[in-house]
């Protein structure tokens, strides 16, 4: 429920109860050809009307919204506001009960290494066409990748996602006991995963986003030799590369703390970046870690903290160069990313344009997988 909060009133008789309705357009990937559809959602708003002395006046308009800076976000509305009878929705608890079972599709959870991964699997070892890893960035999940993992499962491939260390459902080890979340830990976690789930290189990696979606294009630079064909899809990939704000507070002292703590951070994140925005039951997926507990906040603030973003979009931009890489690289873009310019992916080009495809993807935004994955399905069949 929002509260309209207006200017002290006399000989208050009644309160009215004003109903309205607000269309919310969502992202609904593979749901009929242009993937969208509207909804209505409905907000009860509390109003107080004067009495006749006071004229005839009756405020019901808002003057300030002490909330805004929750229910700004339509995705994240249903979650935080009460509805029109508060008992249907109850407390985080109650909330956590709700949603603690979505998500998963496809994953078990996997022991390497001392730490508990949580991986998602399609097709088998036996696929004719090879393996497929898909690698997720930062501060979202492999989740984004489910649709995509299923029609590529489908069409002879054998596919793994999983979720990096302190993000998604994989354990989030506290900072200072046995994980720092730097970029060497990182790789040395995802070799012991690759040894334990028994993939023999090489194989297809398909890589994309921030900061550990970085880390997955430098471990693909210290093992090139394992590598069949490399897929990217929007990440930071030169040094003119903008960084998100996101990042840039979690790196200011206490107020990066407070951000890392924001239960809808990582679907704020993910629909800024996109023309859409997420239907409710895939932003409580990406909602879910965060509200669960503050360790996946506490170890995304710690591995932004810990990474030179600059440095690392110039390992990237330097080592993919054509001096340096000889694998046949597709870099699939969503054209209305609003964190990475187009013009990111045409200059990774110009670098090593005999080894580098650019494909376009239209109507897509920083995570094509979640916005349009049909396309990039047919994206990577092609290519692999």
């Amino acid at each position: 429920m929002a509260f309209l909060l207006s200017p002290p009133l006399l000989n208050l008789r009644s309160s009215a109860y004003l109903t309205s309705f607000s269309s919310v357009k969502h992202n609904a990937a593979g749901a009929g050809n242009n993937g969208r559809f509207w909804a209505r959602r409905r907000v009860t708003v509390v109003a107080a009307k004067s009495s006749e002395k006071d004229g005839s006046r009756d405020d019901d308009t808002s003057a300030f919204n002490p909330f805004g800076f929750v229910t700004d976000n339509p995705s994240s509305r249903s979650a935080i506001q009460l509805p029109e009878s508060p008992a249907e929705d109850g407390n985080v608890g109650q909330m956590l009960y709700r949603i603690e079972d979505k998500g998963k599709d496809f994953g078990s959870y996997i022991k390497s290494g001392g730490f508990r991964w949580f991986v998602r699997e399609t097709g088998s070892p036996g696929s004719r066409r090879g393996t497929v890893v898909f690698l997720h960035g930062a501060p979202t999940q492999s989740y984004s990748y489910r649709v995509v993992m299923s029609q590529m499962a489908d069409a002879g491939f054998h596919c793994f996602a999983p979720d990096w260390i302190g993000f998604g459902f994989s354990d989030k080890p506290q900072p200072g006991y046995g994980f720092d979340y730097t970029e060497k830990e990182f790789h040395t976690e995802f070799d012991n995963l690759l040894a334990v789930l028994g993939i023999e290189s090489p194989f297809y990696l398909v890589v994309q986003g921030f900061l550990i979606g970085s880390y997955g294009l430098t471990w693909a630079l210290k093992n090139s030799g394992r590598i069949l064909k490399l897929a990217i899809l929007n990440s930071p990939l030169t040094v003119s590369s903008p960084i998100p704000g996101l990042f840039q507070k979690l790196r200011i002292p206490f107020y990066g703390e407070f951000t890392s703590q924001n239960a809808v951070m990582a679907e704020r994140f993910i629909e800024a970046g996109s023309p859409y925005v997420l239907k409710l039951e895939k932003a409580d997926v990406y909602r879910l870690p965060y509200l669960s507990s503050s360790g996946p906040g506490f170890a995304l603030l710690e591995a932004a903290r810990k990474a030179n973003f600059r440095d690392l979009s110039s390992q990237i931009a330097t080592g993919f160069a054509s001096e340096s890489w000889d694998k046949p690289i597709l870099v699939a873009w969503g054209i209305s990313d609003k964190y990475l310019p187009q013009s990111v992916a045409e200059e990774f080009q110009t670098a090593n344009p005999s080894n580098v495809e650019v494909k376009l993807i239209e109507g897509a935004g920083h995570m094509p997988q979640e916005d349009w994955p049909e396309k990039v399905v047919d994206a990577l069949r092609v290519f692999f």
